[in-house]
């Protein structure tokens, strides 16, 4: 779709570059460490804010992506190794910034035996030896359904864990190769049954109806998923899937509001909401709730 074809962003989704506050030297120690942030690498816009309240989000297990999601831009193609001393440098950059509480993600590596549960697992355990441990809270991919990976991640107890189901199944053709709406909801249900807080998220304007995500309300109440994040999906660039809608802000507090009556407890939903936005303080939410 050429760019002046495609739609342009309503105003509520406008807003000036944030002022990140010790950009430059968060900019240095991923350089000198040979990390990678979501925050830095999708350009968040709500980088500022989680920087301010001492929260971060990492990306490990390399920068290129054994699946080719059609929302997704993360590079698809050749891999490298993980490199075995990767928890330690991001264990160093958090003790460095001094952050409480960090949010680690990954690539989905299905060319890896376990998918990169060691690397998460040993990640969190690597954070746990600091002085001053940060709350860890991991964002997984499905692992390609091997429990043992999953019982893998889950034994290093993070204190959230999360999984998304990105959209409503009746898109995952086409939208999430490789992926199983039954199999998220299967990781899901092992996280609670293991006793940790399960979070999922969802993208909006995918051309999804409100009774569909009423229904994946459903699936996940049902899973036991204690946090939920709802924000608006941007086509990151002209090769990735358009937009179909951009949904307004009281409509997402509609959508918030339907998640709860439907038994989910906790909800960040707006459309500039992210997985990771404003992680501690939906994480105590939960925590307050129980």
């Amino acid at each position: 779709m050429p760019a002046s074809d495609r739609p342009r962003h309503p105003r509520w989704l406008r807003r000036p570059p944030p002022e990140v506050p010790r950009l430059g030297e968060v900019r240095r120690t991923l350089r000198r460490l040979r990390l990678h942030t979501v925050c830095e690498g999708a350009r968040c816009p709500n980088r500022a804010e989680c920087y301010g309240a001492g929260n971060a989000t990492f990306m490990i297990l390399g920068e290129r992506c054994t699946r080719d999601c059609a929302f997704c831009s993360v590079p698809h193609g050749p891999r490298s190794a993980p490199e075995s001393d990767e928890p330690a440098r991001l264990a160093e950059a958090v003790a460095d910034w001094g952050l409480d509480y960090v949010v680690i993600t990954s690539v989905t590596r299905d060319d890896l035996p376990d998918g990169g549960a060691g690397a998460f697992a040993e990640t969190v355990e690597a954070l746990g030896g600091l002085t001053q441990p940060p709350l860890v809270e991991l964002l997984i991919p499905d692992f390609a359904g091997d429990p043992a990976a999953l019982k893998r991640v889950i034994a290093a107890r993070p204190a959230v864990l999360g999984h998304n189901v990105e959209t409503v199944p009746r898109l995952y053709p086409g939208l999430r190769n490789g992926a199983d709406y039954s199999r998220s909801l299967d990781v899901l249900r092992r996280t609670v049954a293991a006793g940790l807080i399960a979070k999922s998220g969802l993208m909006c304007g995918l051309s999804e109806t409100r009774d569909e995500l009423r229904a994946v309300f459903d699936d996940l109440a049902a899973a036991g998923v204690r946090i939920l994040t709802l924000g608006q999906y941007l086509q990151p660039t002209p090769r990735q899937r358009p937009v179909e809608r951009h949904l307004p802000p009281d409509e997402f507090d509609n959508l918030a509001g339907d998640a709860r009556q439907h038994g989910i407890p906790v909800v960040a939903s707006g459309p500039l909401v992210r997985s990771s936005y404003r992680a501690r303080h939906y994480y105590e939410l939960a925590r307050s709730q129980e």
